[in-house]
């Protein structure tokens, strides 16, 4: 068998003794897309697909896109690693409101307005505009780190996608499934367009609750108290409803009362939609401008009174306060209610209005003529969940998701803007019912007048899984190799827009790609879903409310890599983040940690190119291993294979911690540091087992820092090519572990338990705040089976855990007043010094508690041991380790009963 040999330090360049991030980011994004390594490309490997959800044109980036894009990354690295075929799909949605929004503003700056500037003229500038400013996400995205093929990034407004987004109305069209219709939108009065839920966010206002009194009709000097937040809609009521198990109004249900301000009188009705307990217990019922009266207003088969105009004036229904803006006719009708004696108090109310997320003012729910989705294949979409096509990360998800299908209402979507994909629909001048729907329009367009709407954004996003490969056109599924590719295996979204975009893009992939089984129709194998970043008082993070950092600000404070590392360090899988900046700078501290880490390996010997893991197993058996090589090959291997659980699972946060907590505490902490301070007792093969640990914690590292993680690789020469190409073969590895170390169990298990005791009396100490220096005496107290054990290995733990002297005793002397004990599987310790101020009245209540936990525990393991489910169920291994943990518990429990004895 060649031999690999390890040669001085000579000509190899030793690592920059400052880890600068900068330069080596530079570098690596250069060579990556020089060789071309995040295109996709038509081979036998195994394919993987990610879809990157598209951020608006106007958007910049902000953590939230950190959050979900690093996520995707990490996704997409490791399937590389895997040796997988990967594509990623980057783009942009062409955002109608929010670009039309900015292009106005812009417009307005230069004394000009839309509507004077004409539609035409306006669509060239806000194109403009898109050319101008429409790439720094992209940019941005790259400045992060993301392996995207940026060769097929697509935009909404792509004159494909397009095709595929008018071909999508006309067939639901003709299929029945899109209508036009009067019904209740969300509307804003400044952009004057019907707008999405998701365009809609709900603030808590301080507002009026108004109580007035409707006279009733049939009997004389008889009122009934109304109490409101809304008295300007008044005009616009045609009801008063009230519950109909309310006593204190049966006998008036089917009465009248009179309109205040208008010739008319109205019902009193019944309707299990009030609520008793709010205001008087009565609702005045203005269908035309509440979701709620709007329901009730169908059961009863009211009428429908629009107030308002398109700008919330009040219109000729609004006599005698037309033209009023809707909030200074809120007061004019309260002046007027007051004059005719009928207001009866107005208190201070709290409460959920929706705004504008655009122009920021509240919303109205308008009556307006609008186009209309009645949603297809609503059960398919609850079926292909149901029967695990698609897969819910975490799956508490599921619930709500079909909760929404179950309820689900028809989709308005049209917008009253010229920014967008305009509605394929032409009204015949001479007879505008006479309609012509169809991608290309009339041949004969001078007789015509197409919709001046646009589609709503959300309406081209819904498309995304496959008009991003050319959809309708089947050549063009073929060129991008639509089959290989799809259905795509994550996809990596917050959760807010659950329902806007991701359910339906599942309905639209099963309503347009029918021709196929349903294991082909889904768009994805799994849903993940990432928590909302919040700043530390909880507040969802948006640059809107300039709550959030900027990413490339702490780009450039900490690096691409520390940012990435610190964000997925707090983000555990589906949970919300408190976002803190103080791990950030662990992020960064971990990869100065790594960089001298690796430093310290080349000042040792040179390092020698590796083509293979088979070189570095190759380099292991040429000398024998120590028991702490053995230990630490054993830990890396069990490291390695939770890591790729953690991975499979999409526990992102678990497995970034399990490599760091291999890497600082069992490599650097422990295994380094027994090098070090003991190399006499360890003379093994330290070279090579840091080789193999180093590679291997570098891969694992490289889907979450992928440029320290290149460069490391390719300074300490692990491999010929990047990273990615490594592979992830566990199977050379843990044969050669079984070889080696299989016949040593018991003793490696005794290398965890010392490595155990001392991180834990080096915790101990930092606990304490206890300087290396001081004198400090250990007293143990051990169990008799481990005495000897223990004894052997007093000078290392001595060393390297900072002791001056050991003091061994037995219950009865075990010193009560010390700085602190700590109780482990060999025994109880105990660390005094000269200063030793606590008293025993203070370490006895502490051994108390402990107990406390402890009996805990073992109560908690004793059930679960008690239950036939579990036992019967259980993994053997899960059973054997809450034995094992029992079984210790209650040893450590009867070590510390003794010391209070």
């Amino acid at each position: 068998m060649q031999r690999l040999k390890y040669r001085h330090r000579g000509i190899m360049e030793i690592l920059n003794k400052v880890y600068d991030p900068k330069d080596i980011e530079k570098k690596w994004s250069q060579r990556w897309e020089d060789a071309q390594c995040f295109c996709a490309k038509f081979n036998h490997k195994p394919a993987f697909s990610i879809l990157m959800p598209p951020p608006n044109v106007t958007g910049i980036l902000h953590m939230g896109h950190t959050l979900n894009n690093v996520t995707q990354d990490i996704l997409c690295r490791w399937a590389r690693i895997q040796g997988k075929e990967v594509l990623w799909i980057p783009g942009t949605d062409h955002a109608g409101i929010a670009t039309q929004s900015k292009v106005e503003k812009e417009l307005n700056k230069e004394g000009l307005f839309a509507k004077t500037l004409g539609r035409e003229a306006f669509i060239r500038r806000a194109q403009e505009w898109r050319n101008k400013h429409g790439h720094i996400i992209y940019d941005q995205l790259k400045s992060l780190g993301v392996s995207c093929d940026w060769s097929r990034a697509t935009y909404t407004l792509d004159p494909q996608y397009s095709r595929g987004v008018l071909t999508a109305f006309v067939r639901l069209y003709e299929s029945g499934y899109i209508y036009k219709g009067k019904r209740l939108v969300h509307w804003c009065p400044v952009s004057q367009t019907a707008l999405s839920d998701e365009e809609v966010i709900m603030k808590i206002i301080p507002g009026k609750l108004y109580t007035f009194l409707y006279k009733i009709v049939e009997k004389e000097d008889t009122f009934i108290p109304i109490a409101t937040t809304r008295p300007e809609t008044i005009m616009g009521d045609v009801a008063v409803a009230v519950h109909p198990e309310d006593p204190r109004y049966q006998h008036l249900v089917g009465l009248h009362c009179q309109c205040p301000f208008a010739d008319r009188t109205i019902p009193i009705i019944a309707d299990k939609a009030v609520e008793k307990d709010f205001g008087t217990g009565a609702l005045k019922i203005t269908p035309a401008h509440s979701s709620i009266d709007f329901e009730v207003g169908k059961r009863h088969e009211l009428p429908l009174i629009n107030i308002f105009n398109p700008d919330a004036t009040l219109n000729e229904q609004g006599a005698p306060f037309q033209g009023m803006d809707r909030f200074r006719a809120r007061e004019a009708v309260v002046e007027a209610l007051k004059s005719k004696g009928l207001l009866q108090k107005i208190e201070d109310y709290e409460h959920s209005v929706g705004h504008s997320e655009r122009s920021h003012v509240p919303v109205e729910p308008y009556l307006s003529e609008q186009w209309f989705l009645r949603y297809p294949k609503v059960k398919e979409a609850q079926q292909c969940v149901e029967e695990g096509f698609i897969d819910f990360w975490p799956k508490r998800w599921i619930k709500t998701y079909q909760h929404w299908l179950n309820n689900i209402q028809d989709w308005c979507i049209s917008r009253q803007l010229w920014w967008g994909h305009r509605i394929p629909v032409w009204y015949h001048k001479k007879d505008p019912q006479n309609m012509h729907v169809s991608v290309e329009g009339p041949q004969d367009p001078e007789n015509w007048n197409q919709d001046p709407d646009v589609l709503d954004t959300w309406f081209s996003a819904w498309l995304w899984p496959f008009c991003t490969a050319g959809w309708p056109n089947k050549e063009a599924f073929k060129t991008n190799y639509f089959d290989r590719f799809f259905p795509s295996h994550t996809l990596v979204s917050g959760p807010d827009i659950l329902f806007f975009w991701i359910t339906r893009m599942i309905i639209a992939s099963l309503e347009f790609l029918e021709d196929r089984p349903m294991s082909q129709r889904i768009p994805f194998q799994n849903i993940y879903l990432t928590g909302i970043v919040r700043d530390s008082i909880g507040h969802k993070m948006s640059k809107s409310l300039g709550n959030s950092p900027d990413p490339i600000d702490l780009i450039h404070t900490y690096g691409t890599d520390g940012v990435r590392i610190g964000l997925l360090s707090i983000a555990p899988q589906g949970q919300d983040i408190r976002f803190d900046a103080h791990f950030l700078t662990q992020g960064r501290n971990f990869c100065t940690k790594l960089w001298n880490a690796c430093r310290f390996r080349q000042m040792q010997n040179e390092c020698i190119l590796h083509a293979n893991l088979q070189d570095f197993i190759m380099a292991l058996d040429q000398r024998p291993l120590s028991l702490y090589d053995q230990h630490l090959l054993v830990r890396l291997h069990s490291t390695l294979q939770t890591f790729e659980t953690y991975l499979k699972t999409f526990e992102f946060n678990a497995a970034i911690k399990l490599v760091q907590q291999f890497f600082k505490n069992e490599f650097c902490d422990w295994y380094l540091e027994v090098l070090k301070y003991a190399r006499e007792q360890t003379i093994g093969n330290p070279l090579a087992v840091q080789d193999l640990c180093l590679r291997q914690v570098l891969i694992m590292l490289s889907p979450f820092a992928p440029f320290i993680a290149e460069e490391l690789w390719e300074q300490l020469q692990f491999g010929k090519g990047f990273i990615h190409e490594a592979g992830w073969d566990l199977t050379p590895l843990q044969n050669f572990i079984h070889t080696s170390c299989s016949q040593n169990l018991e003793q490696i298990e005794t290398i965890e338990i010392l490595r155990g005791v001392v991180g834990a009396l080096r915790s101990l100490k930092a606990e304490c705040k206890l300087s290396a220096h001081k004198q400090i005496t250990l007293y143990a107290c051990l169990r008799e089976t481990c005495t000897e054990t223990f004894k052997q290995h007093w000078k290392l733990i001595q060393r390297l855990a900072g002791l001056q002297s050991i003091e061994y005793c037995d219950a009865s002397s075990f010193p009560i007043a010390s700085v602190a004990t700590i109780t482990t599987s060999w025994g109880t310790f105990a660390l005094l010094t000269e200063q030793s101020i606590h008293n025993s009245h203070d370490e006895r209540q502490r051994i108390q508690k402990d107990i406390r936990v402890l009996s805990a525990h073992i109560a908690s393991a004793e059930l679960k041991l008690s239950n036939e489910n579990f036992i019967n169920h259980a993994p053997q291994k899960i059973i054997e380790g809450v034995k094992n943990l029992l079984k210790d518990n209650l040893r450590k429990r009867e070590d510390l009963q003794k010391l209070l004895k």
